[in-house]
């Protein structure tokens, strides 16, 4: 082989596994034959061509190269030239088919010193702008700069239709030890479908997805796609502003959960799923009818598989293509906040699927999970978990957290499976984990992690909602770092779930031997910022849905599930309710199918919808109902030791005292004549809610309105009230004051 080149780097280049092609490829000065002046040399590896010319772009003449090996390696000494010029290469392949292309070993680095800097210190909090693929214009000349961690892989090369997936073309360059490969491929946009062919340790050959891919193909596909997120008009600068410059704890917080591909479909369309654009108008307008204040999506980042819900991710820069394109969701967005409705996503960093397309093993090494099962799996999900001690993994996902308050203007983060963050024994048996360096089972590589991600958010967006999904009894997850705390603003209040729904699945006869399960949570209602929560998790799995978890006949399960949520409306704390329940969906949710909207032909259902859409009108509009959400000044029992009947009754202040209710809950379905409670004020009070109206499917029992305090003493209060208790229903009662 006759080359100006090193013969061995040459041949590297040829086997494709080189670390740095650009040395060998591309245009070089040389030390030529003796002569006083270096010359210029073009090297091009095409493999299976025929015959490459350069064509100088000055006076668009072409030169000839030299075939130096028979698998497409080119090489031309320039005559007559000293310094570097702009060329294109005029490919030939041997079907006599002949393009022309920029040549991407013409092209310097793009990615700075500093970027790789921050990247690999773990603070570089968009490398989302650097990592992965963008459209760029560099010299002039438009196309895609690539770039990929994949720091143990002998080579990685850009593939896709454009080099017909042939890993031995656009070999990328390693920029030093960052383990950052790059390569700006010219003319390639919009639209193009690629993946990164990766040459691992072992000298084995993975083809993975981009991790900071924007896009994805759909589903059963798994490239990434070259995509521009840049080109959406946003306009919510105003929702956005007063977001930033309000407190979400003093205000109504009341979510709808929602699975986009079953909310509702299209069946005479081969049952398909909605689109962002059809959920905006469709979904967005119910939402807003129902008095909801933000919606909250179950993940909506690219995954391969529709039984996992959106939890186990393979694209968490890209938002998924089921339902449309980047554009698509930002407009869904978009019109969420100009109809006054916040965002929220849930966000799982606790694990990732072990689809070979993804980051599992993603350069041949444990890169971005711990190479020790031990450390690395969960058992019971058969996922890989993060390993959060490392820093590019770290930077990995938290700066994708703020890409998704970025670019797709998102209001909330609603954090999946914190507890199997925190905790290194989580799902795990004796000698199926290991501890940390103190010999405890607490994950302080974790804990760090959503220190610093609470903390880099909240720089960037003061009134993001941050909600930790964490079912044990860890302290400070919705305090402060500087405290000890995680640095979360919410957290979902899972005991108080768990407690709730044993009491009102088990039939009302046996509630007054568990009264404890329905008062015991105000006992820790105030150490944390709770969400309340009856979520999708509730409703699988044999579960049953909110309605058919109520015991009784037909009647008793409206009327017992109108109370179930009349108290968690009273109850201090912000409010999420899964998509079905509001309407009384009698079986359990299907990813697979639409919810049961036929039921609103129903009477009964039509009712329980009516009754939820009054639930949130009446939070909305009371601001003892959330204004005092976490601090006991906001909340006081009147009884709850009348386990004998199964009535609770608690009293809910704002921070002016005229601001406040009174909540009465019967759990059985006997009515009670003249049950007297003790009020502070000598007052009228106005019967605000019943759930027995007839208007909700009750049976009419009530207080004509309201009625006035009695100078009788009752629980050590100075007033009285003798209600008219009706039967598994709630009763809300506001004091109203002369002047």
């Amino acid at each position: 082989m006759k080359t100006t080149a090193n013969v061995d780097e040459v041949y590297k280049v040829i086997n494709a596994e080189h670390c740095d092609p650009f040395n060998v490829l591309g245009m070089h000065k040389i030390e030529h034959e003796g002569d006083l002046k270096d010359k210029l040399v073009v090297r091009a590896y095409f493999p299976n061509t025929k015959e490459i010319n350069i064509v100088h772009m000055k006076n668009d003449s072409r030169s000839k190269m030299d075939q130096i090996h028979e698998n497409g390696f080119f090489e031309l000494v320039v005559q007559d030239e000293s310094e570097f010029f702009k060329y294109k290469l005029e490919v030939t392949d041997h079907g006599g088919n002949t393009f022309v292309t920029y040549d991407s070993y013409s092209f310097w680095p793009v990615l700075s010193d500093y970027d790789l800097y921050l990247y690999n210190e773990g603070n570089h909090h968009k490398i989302y702008e650097k990592l992965g693929a963008h459209i760029c214009t560099i010299d002039g000349i438009e196309g895609t700069l690539f770039a990929v961690w994949a720091p143990c892989a002998q080579r990685v090369s850009v593939v896709g239709g454009f080099n017909q997936w042939d890993g031995r073309r656009h070999q990328m360059r390693c920029l030093g030890s960052s383990g950052v490969w790059e390569i700006f491929i010219p003319g390639i946009g919009q639209g193009e479908m690629y993946k990164y062919e990766i040459k691992t340790p072992h000298g084995e050959i993975y083809v993975k997805a981009d991790p900071y891919a924007f896009y994805s193909e759909l589903r059963p596909g798994t490239a990434s796609t070259v995509y521009n997120i840049e080109n959406y008009s946003w306009n919510d600068t105003k929702w956005i502003e007063n977001r930033d410059n309000s407190n979400t704890f003093e205000k109504p917080i009341s979510i709808y959960e929602v699975h986009l591909g079953s909310w509702a479909r299209v069946a005479e369309e081969g049952d398909r799923f909605l689109t962002y654009r059809e959920l905006a108008d469709r979904l967005v307008n119910y939402v807003k009818e129902m008095g909801y204040t933000h919606i909250e999506l179950m993940p909506i980042s690219e995954h391969p598989f529709d039984g996992s819900w959106g939890y186990q991710i393979t694209g968490y820069y890209s938002i998924t293509s089921r339902y449309g394109s980047p554009e698509d969701f930002m407009y869904f967005v978009d019109q969420c906040h100009q109809n006054d409705i916040g965002v929220i996503v849930d966000w799982v960093p606790a694990h990732f699927p072990k689809d070979g397309h993804g980051l599992a093993r993603f350069d041949g090494t444990a890169l971005y999970e711990h190479a020790d099962m031990k450390q690395g799996e969960h058992p019971d999900w058969g996922t890989h978990i993060f390993n959060f001690g490392r820093l590019e993994v770290r930077n990995f996902l938290i700066s994708n957290a703020v890409f998704l308050f970025e670019k797709y203007h998102i209001d909330g983060l609603r954090i999946d499976a914190v507890a199997s963050m925190l905790y290194l024994d989580y799902g795990k048996k004796d000698g199926e984990w290991i501890p940390n360096k103190w010999g405890g089972k607490e994950n302080i590589d974790a804990i760090e992690f959503m220190r610093q991600l609470n903390s880099t958010v909240y720089r960037y967006f003061p009134g993001a909602m941050m909600v930790a999904e964490e079912s044990t009894s860890w302290a400070l997850v919705s305090k402060p770092p500087y405290v000890g705390g995680l640095g979360f603003s919410y957290k979902w209040n899972m005991g108080w779930m768990n407690d709730y729904l044993r009491y009102i699945s088990m039939d009302s006869v046996y509630r007054k031997y568990h009264q404890n399960l329905l008062t015991f949570s105000m006992v820790y209602a105030f150490s944390e910022n709770f969400i309340l929560v009856l979520s999708h998790d509730e409703v699988v799995h044999g579960k049953c849905s909110m309605l058919s978890k109520m015991p009784g006949d037909y009647w008793q399960k409206f009327a017992g599930l109108r109370v179930s949520y009349g108290y968690m409306y009273g109850h201090p704390g912000k409010k999420l309710l899964f998509m079905g329940g509001e309407f009384g969906q009698f079986i359990e949710w299907d990813y697979k199918r639409s919810l049961d909207w036929h039921l609103l032909d129903y009477d009964m259902h039509k009712k329980m919808q009516l009754f939820v859409k009054d639930l949130n009108k009446l939070y909305r509009s009371e601001k003892a109902l959330y204004e005092v959400d976490f601090h006991y000044e906001g909340f006081e029992w009147i009884d709850c030791n009348d386990s004998e009947h199964s009535i609770v009754s608690f009293f809910r202040k704002g921070k002016d005292w005229h601001d406040s209710l009174i909540f009465v809950c019967n759990f059985t379905p006997a009515v009670h004549d003249h049950y007297r409670i003790g009020v502070p004020f000598d007052a009228m009070y106005r019967e605000v809610l019943n759930s027995d109206s007839e208007i909700y499917g009750g049976s009419n029992v009530g207080n004509c309105g309201g009625l006035k305090a009695e100078t009788i003493p009752m629980h050590n209060r100075p007033y009285s009230l003798g209600l008219r208790i009706p039967p598994l229903a709630v009763l809300v009662l506001k004091p109203e004051f002369e002047g």
